[in-house]
C-alpha cells in the first residue's frame, strides 16, 4: 500500500495562529463601541447634572432674597389728640382712627431720629419720609393700638417694614442709575438710607411673614406673603387624599382581581391610559364646566380646586396601584385560596398588603404632581385672587376662597413690581422644598414596608 496524496481542501487550512491574550481587530472594534457608549451615558448624565445646577443656582440665587426685608426701627409717639381725642380710652372710637391718621406719626418718627443723628439731608419735612417707608407700617402700629389702647400717650418702639425700593436697594436690585427715572423714589433719599443703616436705623432681617404672611396689594409687595396660599394648597390636598385614595385604590383592585376581561374592561383600561395623558388645563375647563357653572360651587374655593385635582390625579394612581398589584407573585393568591380563603380574603388579607409600598409611593407622586399644577387652577379663579385673609375655622378653609402655591407665584411673576418677582421665585424655592419633602417620603415608605420574595 501507499499513502494517497491530496490536495488540502478548505476544511485542511492552517489554524490561525493567535493568543487570548491578544485582541483581534473584532474584538478592538467592538471594545471601542462599547467605551463610546459609555462616554455617551456619561457625557448624558453629566450634561443633565449641569442643567440641574444651573437651574437650582438660578432659583437659589433670584429667590433667597425673598427669605430677608429691610426693618426700619422708629420709635413712635402715639399722640392721644390723633388717636383717642376724646381721651376716654374707648375701643370703638380707637377703631375708627384710620391709617392715615397713624401715617403722620410714623413719619414724625422717622424724621425726628434722622434730626436727632443730625444726618445732613436735604429734607425738612416729615412728609419726605414717605419714600423710606412702608404703606403697610400704619396697619401695624394700627393693629398693635387696638390691641392694647394704653399704648396711647407713650412713645414705642416699632420694626417696621421699609418700602419695596429701600428693600431692593440694600439688596442690590434697585441702584442710582435705575431710580433716576423711578417717581417714587431718589437719590436723596438713597443717601439718607446710607446714612440710616450706618447708623442700625435700617437694617435686614429674616422675613418671617414671607412664609406665614398674606398676599398684598400693588402698593405693598414688602408685606406679601406665602402663608394663605400654602394653607390653601393644603386644604386642597386634602380633598385629593380623601377622594382620589380611595376611589383610585377600589377602581384597581375591582379591575386587576375581580373584573372579567372582555372588551369593556379593555375599553376602560385603554381611557384610564388617555387620561392620564391629558393636559391639566383639560381638567380645568371640565371642573369649571361641571364644578362651577353647573353645580354652583364657590369659585376660588380649594373644595372645587381639590375636585378638579382628583379627577386629574386618578389615572396615575389607578395605573401604580394596578402595576403594584400585578408585581404580587400569583403564587400568594394560590396559596391564599388553597387553604380555604375567599377571593376578597386572599386579595385584601394578602395581595393588598403586599402591594401597599407601591400604592403609597404612587399616591404621593400624584399628590405633588397636583401640589405643582397651576392650569387648572387658573380657570377655576384661584390665579388672579388676591388671597389677604386666613379662612375662618375648617369649614372656611375648604370653602371661602383662597388661592394656591402655584396660582400664587404665577400670579406674583406677572405683576410689575420687581419686589414681587423676587417673591415669585422664593414661592418657587418654598414649592420644591414640599415636593421633594413628599418624595422623599415616598421613597422611605417605599423601603420601610417594602417585602421581597
Amino acid at each position: 500500500m501507499t499513502d494517497a496524496t491530496s490536495t488540502p481542501g478548505p476544511m485542511d487550512a492552517p489554524a490561525v495562529k493567535g493568543s487570548l491574550h491578544v485582541q483581534d481587530a473584532r474584538t478592538r472594534k467592538r471594545n471601542a463601541a462599547e467605551a463610546r457608549f459609555k462616554f455617551y451615558g456619561l457625557s448624558a448624565v453629566a450634561i443633565g447634572l449641569v442643567f440641574l445646577v444651573v437651574l437650582l443656582t438660578a432659583i437659589i440665587g433670584n429667590g433667597v432674597g425673598a427669605f430677608q426685608q429691610s426693618f426700619i426701627a422708629a420709635q413712635v409717639y402715639l399722640d392721644p389728640a390723633r388717636l383717642d381725642k376724646a381721651g376716654d380710652r374707648n375701643i370703638e372710637d380707637i377703631k375708627k382712627v384710620s391709617t392715615f391718621g397713624y401715617t403722620p406719626l410714623i413719619q414724625q418718627a422717622v424724621f425726628d431720629k434722622v434730626t436727632e443723628l443730625g444726618i445732613d439731608t436735604p429734607f425738612d419735612d416729615a412728609k419726605d419720609m414717605k419714600a423710606l417707608i412702608s404703606a403697610s407700617a400704619a396697619a401695624i402700629v394700627r393693629d398693635e393700638v387696638i390691641a392694647n389702647p394704653d399704648l396711647i400717650g407713650q412713645t414705642v418702639e416699632f420694626r417696621l417694614l421699609a418700602a419695596s425700593r429701600v428693600d431692593g436697594y440694600l439688596k442690590g436690585r434697585v441702584s442710582r442709575d435705575s431710580v433716576a427715572r423711578d417717581k417714587n423714589i431718589d437719590a436723596e433719599h438713597l443717601d439718607l438710607v446710607d446714612a440710616l443703616r450706618d447708623e442700625g436705623i435700617i437694617a435686614k432681617g429674616f422675613n418671617a411673614s414671607f412664609i406665614t404672611g398674606a398676599d398684598a396689594s400693588e402698593s405693598r409687595p414688602e408685606q406679601a406673603g406665602l402663608g394663605v396660599s400654602i394653607l390653601g394648597s393644603f386644604f386642597m390636598m386634602l380633598v385629593v387624599l380623601g377622594l382620589s385614595l380611595p376611589v383610585g385604590v377600589a377602581a384597581s383592585i375591582y379591575l386587576e382581581e375581580f373584573a372579567s376581561k372582555n372588551r369593556l374592561t379593555d375599553i376602560i383600561e385603554v381611557n384610564i391610559s388617555n387620561l392620564a395623558a391629558v393636559p391639566s388645563i383639560v381638567f380645568g375647563i371640565l371642573g369649571l364646566a361641571v364644578f362651577i357653572q353647573f353645580m354652583h360651587l364657590p369659585q376660588s374655593a380649594p373644595l372645587v380646586g381639590g375636585l378638579v385635582l382628583t379627577l386629574m390625579t386618578l389615572p396615575t394612581i389607578i395605573i401604580s396601584t394596578r402595576a403594584s398589584l400585578k408585581a404580587v407573585p400569583p403564587s400568594i393568591r394560590d396559596a391564599a385560596l388553597g387553604v380555604g380563603a375567599s377571593k376578597m380574603q386572599s386579595v385584601f388579607h394578602h395581595v393588598l398588603p403586599l402591594a401597599m409600598p407601591g400604592i403609597l409611593t404612587g399616591t404621593i407622586i400624584g399628590l405633588a404632581q397636583a401640589l405643582g399644577e397651576t392650569a387648572p387652577l387658573l380657570l377655576i379663579g384661584m390665579v388672579g385672587y388676591i388671597a389677604t385673609n386666613y379662612p375662618e375655622g375648617l369649614a372656611g378653609g375648604f370653602i371661602d376662597p383662597n388661592s394656591a402655591m402655584p396660582a400664587q407665584i404665577y400670579e406674583w411673576a406677572k405683576r410689575a413690581d420687581p419686589a414681587y418677582y423676587e417673591r415669585a421665585w422664593g414661592g418657587i424655592i418654598i414649592l420644591l422644598v414640599f415636593l421633594m419633602t413628599m418624595n422623599i417620603i415616598a421613597i422611605l415608605l417605599r423601603r420601610r414596608f417594602e417585602r421581597r420574595w
